[in-house]
């Protein structure tokens, strides 16, 4: 136990340490209370960079926390939640806990957008980097059941971040968009990502029965994020880095599934934070590039699928080749 009172697990992945160390804020937000939560961001991330992290990452609505039914006053909370409104508390607080090797916090938060609805926002926070600037955030795409209410679906659906010394070129994603495979895929074939990077509120409970098949789970979401992190990095070749909340919301008492983790190219968990408390994992030394060559040594897909498909004249999608 750390003695800011957070669990930390470490696991180091290789002897090599001049490839990237990755901490992951399996943690709950407080709501409503900015404030906390930004206290809570602070602590974390002093954790993360006392155990020599090069790269933090928080879940989704980390700032804010998630979106409640009462519409007034959830838009009031979220409107003094935006991070439009925290610059001075990013630029004061966080920045200033960035050096030469803590060299980046991945956050996510809603942003002002059209019509009265917000963007759901993923940005790196990094020295010289404008985490406001149009194109340097990811804007979450696939908008389930409540948060189209308050959110509008993003104006450019890939973001990719290329890393300094070979450490890998990353692809993100916010919770519900890692279901959808074209994205994925877009990722793995087009933009040739090593990794994704997938930040989420992922709920953990839903009823799912085959009463015939004596089949019943109550934490279907809970178990679904368990198995496509698995199944899509195994089939796109790339890492997932997932970073998911933890615990039960302060308003409507929804339990999330926690269960960050990192998921290796060959679709091998490697390690995976509690679905109850909150952890923070920190995974030294991953050797991005090189993991995910030696499973194209065995088996490309991407050259596999070039070989079958050719991508649509003007379109970024794919058609069968036809002699």
């Amino acid at each position: 136990m750390d003695n800011r009172g957070f669990r930390v697990v470490e696991r180091v992945f290789s002897s090599d340490s001049t490839r990237m160390s990755v901490g992951l804020a399996n943690i709950n937000a407080s709501v409503p209370d900015v404030e906390a939560n930004k206290d809570k961001i602070c602590r974390v991330a002093s954790v993360f960079k006392e155990h020599g992290v090069n790269v933090a990452v928080f879940p989704e609505f980390s700032l804010s926390g998630y979106f409640w039914d009462d519409e007034s006053a959830c838009r009031r909370y979220m409107d003094s939640a935006l991070t439009e409104r925290h610059v001075d508390w990013i630029e004061g607080a966080l920045k200033p806990l960035l050096d030469d090797d803590f060299r980046a916090i991945v956050l996510n938060n809603l942003t002002q957008g059209p019509d009265g609805k917000y963007f759901n926002s993923t940005f790196p926070v990094a020295k010289d980097y404008d985490y406001l600037a149009h194109g340097n955030s990811y804007q979450k795409i696939f908008l389930p059941g409540i948060e189209k209410t308050y959110t509008q679906t993003g104006q450019d659906d890939r973001l990719v971040i290329d890393t300094k010394e070979d450490n890998g070129r990353f692809g993100v994603t916010t919770c519900y968009d890692y279901l959808f495979g074209d994205l994925l895929r877009e990722y793995a074939i087009t933009d040739e990502v090593d990794a994704i990077l997938q930040v989420a509120s992922w709920r953990a409970a839903a009823t799912r029965e085959y009463p015939t098949m004596n089949v019943r789970t109550d934490s279907y979401y809970g178990d679904l994020w368990d198995s496509v992190m698995s199944a899509s990095s195994a089939t796109n070749q790339v890492w997932t880095i997932a970073c998911n909340a933890v615990g039960r919301h302060g308003v409507s008492g929804v339990p999330f599934w926690g269960g960050s983790g990192v998921w290796a190219p060959s679709g091998m968990k490697l390690i995976q934070a509690s679905h109850f408390f909150e952890e923070l994992l920190i995974v030294h030394n991953l050797d991005i590039t090189g993991a995910r060559q030696t499973e194209q040594a065995d088996f490309n897909y991407a050259m596999d699928f070039r070989e079958i498909y050719r991508p649509l004249a003007g379109s970024r999608g794919f058609t069968r080749l036809i002699d």
